[in-house]
């Protein structure tokens, strides 16, 4: 038995109190009596050797250094739960990944995808997160990532190895509206309309405009939007002009919610990566998924 780890249940009675400043809600949490979680607490600070609480008016107060006990034992219950979590979710097979990815792409092109990976790999289950910048694998419980960005971004991840998945080649798009019985603008008028900008994209009408030979003032003007499915239903209520990766609008164009306002579609600087972390030896599930997405790239293409 390890004689220096306390009890399960008073870490979890002190991380209760701790985030509610609270033995009483706590208990409520914890379906226990306020002063069951008083007991497991003292019994916790008496283990330790160290005041975790002081008490006020109000309730409870961590201390200094009970403020840097749950600051390092938060992470691990956390994980302990996701631990358990996956267990059960696979019913004890593993496979388990857990992906960080971009939004929009995940709705709209990753997820209808699932059900087949499903079929190939029903031992492969896929928890899926939004992130939308790099971050340090080693600060996470994340397996890999789907991630849109240049060949330097991608490079310059530090502690990671990316795969290519596709390009992104991006359409302007508008609310049929907008074309008032033309069938499309040209670009000189386009230039004229309101723009609606992707938080995310930042020069993408300038690089549009450009490859166009056009002269656009107003190319970096008009109101941003961090991703691309609300660029999309910003242009579909007739805002404006957006500049979307066809593949993730194929839904709202199939409806006529949304129509090609120009077409000429620009390949952008960007492409879609699986980015996972170095590491000596890579679980098989990740192995599976990442053959599975290259071959349904591969489809799309």
């Amino acid at each position: 038995m390890r004689k220096k780890i306390p009890s399960l249940q008073a870490l979890l009675c002190f991380e209760a109190a701790a985030r509610h400043e609270s033995y009483t809600r706590a208990a409520q949490e914890l379906a226990l009596t306020q002063g069951a979680v008083s007991r497991q607490i003292s019994l916790l600070e008496e283990f330790l050797g160290v005041a975790l609480f002081r008490r006020t008016r109000h309730g409870v107060l961590l201390t200094g250094r009970g403020a840097e006990y749950l600051h390092q034992i938060g992470p691990r219950l956390q994980g302990l739960e996701q631990d358990t979590l996956d267990c059960m979710s696979s019913r004890g097979q593993g496979g388990v990944i857990h992906l960080a990815a971009v939004a929009t792409f995940a709705t709209r092109w990753l997820i209808p995808r699932l059900p087949q990976l499903q079929l190939a790999h029903p031992q492969v289950s896929v928890h899926i997160e939004t992130r939308t910048r790099p971050f340090m694998f080693t600060d996470t419980a994340f397996d890999a990532a789907l991630y849109a960005g240049t060949p330097d971004q991608v490079s310059n991840w530090a502690g990671t190895r990316a795969t290519r998945l596709m390009g992104e080649v991006v359409v302007p798009v508008c609310s049929p509206q907008f074309l008032d019985r033309r069938c499309q603008l040209m670009p000189e008028a386009m230039a004229q309309l309101p723009l609606l900008q992707q938080s995310t994209r930042p020069a993408g009408w300038r690089q549009w405009f450009d490859a166009a030979g056009v002269s656009a003032p107003n190319a970096l003007f008009g109101p941003r939007y961090e991703l691309f499915s609300m660029t999309a239903a910003a242009a579909a209520q007739g805002l404006g002009l957006a500049l979307v990766p066809r593949m993730l609008i194929e839904d709202e164009l199939v409806r006529g919610e949304l129509v090609v306002a120009c077409d000429r579609p620009l390949q952008g600087e960007r492409a879609y990566y699986l980015v996972v972390p170095e590491r000596s030896e890579e679980r098989s599930a990740t192995k599976t998924f990442l053959s599975w997405l290259q071959q349904a790239a591969q489809d799309n293409a």
